[in-house]
């Protein structure tokens, strides 16, 4: 298939967008001012089903709806549309409108970018002990955006808010310092736009170095489901299934960290042949997603993924909560529900399948999950603990917050039993005032 490019500039020239009314996609430029869009033909027409393109997952996962903006929000940039007003004037009101959609959530900016030798090293996050992300600068953008998307400022020139680096020697230099890193993860944007050359300068960098500590090399990606030609008949798909086997045959352990939301994202034919080709290097495809209302918010629409994905030799890995950013009011499902939801999902699956791992909140302080829903001494009350924390001590560690049948995210949890805050919050406060970063080198 040649790939067919459709952005917010020319996504009236969608062939089946004539089934949609005036109004329709009126409101979808008026949310593009705001919220990226990007898509292509693949997603198009073998992901959306257009004939119910209103109710369809798909169509909401990369289609702009009005109701991702507030109403107020809306209003603005659809009075400005219809005033003809200028680029510039209708750039700075969606530049405002976005500053307050909490760009980057969770301490991206402020507290996971590390420092080495004096120099933030913008392009990387180190966030946790054992594993680092690096976003390459040629890897920033997609094959097709989710709406949901938590990096959706790499992609609405918020130059402020952008992680990428493209200096092979920094990244190796940092890993290099920092023997406790024992998992990278390459991630964007996504690695998979990337030409195999630009890929392997990287590769090539980190496995000529001979950095024993370095074990697993993961590479974060949404090809597989919106662009599965990239390893089947892109000009270079050869190229970058040999870099695939060059990871496996240096002793390091390759994981592609594959997104599906929804189960029609695994029927076609291309994506099982890109499955069959990245698993014949030896790669491992771990596949994670968030809860999304409107889109995966059942607990059979789970179910009917997971058993598909382990039948096509994927390894279910995450269910998390949807960040709290962008189109967070849109998207988000209460904690108590999105248990319920993960529970009667993973009591429905084979042991194969329960490797996943959730429902989980990539907070400030770490990868919070919960566990469940119980009564202590009278008190109802989730039951929660660290995956992975900003202190490698809070993990594992149960802790309890009041049943709260409307809370979205873990700031909106209070303590149970009368306590004034969580247990990791004093030493969370300690360790942001050591240092404005977690790591500086």
């Amino acid at each position: 298939m040649k790939y067919q490019l459709y952005t917010a500039q020319n996504f009236k020239s969608i062939p089946q967008i004539d089934r949609l009314s005036d109004e329709q996609i009126f409101n979808i430029d008026v949310v593009s001012k705001v919220l990226p869009f990007k898509s292509n033909n693949y997603v198009m027409e073998q992901l959306v089903d257009w004939n119910n393109f209103e109710s369809d997952p798909l169509f909401r996962l990369t289609i702009p709806q009005r109701d991702m903006l507030k109403a107020e929000h809306f209003d603005l940039i659809a009075a400005l549309v219809k005033q003809d007003a200028g680029r510039s004037e209708i750039m700075i009101a969606a530049q405002n409108i976005r500053l307050s959609l909490n760009p980057h959530p969770a301490g991206q900016i402020d507290r996971n970018i590390p420092e080495m030798d004096g120099t933030r090293l913008v392009g990387l996050q180190h966030k946790y002990n054992e594993t680092m992300l690096f976003f390459p600068t040629q890897g920033q953008t997609c094959h097709a955006y989710c709406t949901f998307c938590f990096r959706w400022p790499q992609f609405t020139g918020m130059g402020d808010y952008r992680f990428a680096m493209n200096q092979a020697d920094l990244l190796v230099e940092y890993i290099r310092r920092n023997p406790q890193i024992t998992d990278l993860l390459i991630t964007g944007g996504d690695p998979m736009v990337m030409k195999a050359q630009q890929l392997d300068t990287y590769i090539s960098a980190l496995l000529k170095a001979g950095l024993e500590n370095l074990q697993t090399i993961r590479i974060g990606t949404k090809a597989l489901s919106f662009w599965p030609y990239r390893f089947l008949t892109d000009p270079d798909a050869y190229e970058i299934l040999k870099i695939f086997n060059k990871i496996q045959a240096s002793g390091k352990h390759l994981a592609i960290m594959a997104h599906f939301n929804h189960p029609n994202e695994l029927k076609s034919e291309p994506l099982k042949q890109a499955i069959a080709k990245i698993r014949n290097t030896g790669a491992q495809i771990r596949t994670q997603s968030p809860l999304l209302k409107h889109i995966n918010d059942d607990y059979s629409v789970w179910v009917e993924m997971w058993r598909e994905q382990i039948r096509l030799g994927l390894i279910p890995y995450y269910m998390f909560i949807a960040r709290n950013t962008g189109a967070h009011d849109y998207f988000a499902v209460p904690i108590a529900r999105a248990y319920e939801i993960y529970n009667n999902a993973y009591t429905s699956l084979s042991g194969l399948a329960r490797t996943v791992r959730g429902p989980s909140m990539s907070a400030n302080p770490g990868k919070v999950a919960i566990d469940g829903i119980t009564e202590i001494n009278g008190e109802k009350v989730f039951v929660l603990h660290f995956i992975q924390g900003r202190s490698s001590q809070w993990v594992n560690k149960p802790f309890f917050a009041k049943y709260d049948t409307k809370a979205t995210w873990l700031d909106e949890l209070k303590p149970a039993f009368g306590e004034k805050e969580f247990f990791y919050e004093a030493e969370l406060k300690s360790i942001f005032n050591k240092n404005n970063t977690h790591y500086s080198k």
